[in-house]
């Protein structure tokens, strides 16, 4: 039986929205869909942006289409709230056992599995009409990245390395932004892509630091078990490593200052994460992996104004 009026999960901004003004019964299956929790939503759509951006930029259209960016923000608003209904089916007997975790609303009794499964098809539908308002190419491109999302829930039973199916699952917007505006791909997006899985990397390590010791109780695996101490480091050289590929990627569509700043912009904020984790605060973890809204944002602003110069 389906519960209402349950408390947030632990990691939710205080007095969000969802817990505030929502219906009741309408909460349990937006905290599902981490309605309650946006970043992930900002964190999927941005490589899609960037990706509309670079091929605006590689064109010389000197414009931007807002449909786009409209269609962008609905598919990942929908397809973050279906792939985490879905992860949380897979994982409802983890997720118990996690303190972070267990108040997620299948493990705590408000939603069942199964209706969170349908709840997840139906986004899934949503999506997949924004997706064919795009040409043949980017359905293409679109339709392909469901594997990822089908493997990622698993890969943390296998490997420490699930952040890097993550960061191929999550950045997937690279290419279907660049495809969307010229209709195929090429070695541009292909870098943007690469650094954003890099991007990726970095900063889910940093998040799964909230969750290392009860991860290890579980049997769990993640890059946060696999650098222990050395994560700062590791995520030093993931962020610098999405900074040269980006930049490589701007230079090959003849970018100009503005995205050049930004992201020189992006380098000094990625140091100013690293230089001030804590790897044993949860809220330092959380607060550093939230930041990254801002760090992609800062990109996106310069690609957009040099795609508009």
């Amino acid at each position: 039986m389906t519960q209402i009026g349950t408390p947030s999960v632990p990691d939710s901004a205080p007095g969000n929205w969802v817990d505030t003004s929502a219906p009741v019964w309408l909460r349990p299956y937006l905290r599902l869909a981490r309605a309650d929790r946006p970043i992930g939503a900002w964190l999927l759509l941005l490589p899609c942006w960037w990706s509309d951006a670079l091929a605006r930029i590689a064109t010389g259209t000197q414009s931007i289409s807002l449909w786009h960016l409209l269609l962008f923000a609905i598919g990942a608003v929908v397809m973050r709230g279906a792939g985490c209904a879905y992860n949380d089916v897979v994982d409802r007997d983890v997720d118990a056992k996690v303190e972070r975790t267990r108040g997620r609303p299948i493990p705590s009794g408000q939603v069942t599995a199964k209706a969170a499964l349908a709840f997840a098809i139906a986004l899934s539908l949503i999506g997949l009409l924004v997706l064919i308002s795009f040409n043949r190419f980017t359905i293409a491109v679109g339709i392909a990245s469901l594997a990822l999302v089908a493997i990622y829930p698993f890969m943390k039973r296998y490997t420490y390395w699930p952040q890097v199916v993550l960061g191929l699952t999550f950045t997937w917007g690279a290419l279907v932004g660049w495809a969307a505006v010229i209709g195929s791909l090429s070695t541009a997006p292909l870098l943007l892509y690469a650094g954003a899985v890099l991007w990726v990397i970095g900063y889910d390590t940093i998040y799964a630091h909230q969750d290392a010791e009860d991860d290890l109780m579980a049997g769990l695996k993640s890059t946060a078990l696999k650098f222990g101490e050395a994560s700062p480091v590791w995520v030093a050289g993931f962020y610098a490593g999405s900074i040269l590929l980006w930049t490589a990627s701007a230079y090959l569509v003849g970018a100009s200052w503005p995205t050049y700043a930004a992201l020189t912009a992006v380098a000094v904020h990625f140091a100013w994460q690293v230089a001030t984790l804590d790897i044993h605060s949860a809220a330092n973890c959380l607060a550093r992996f939230r930041s990254n809204r801002d760090a992609g944002l800062i990109f996106f602003a310069g690609l957009l104004i040099d795609a508009l110069m």
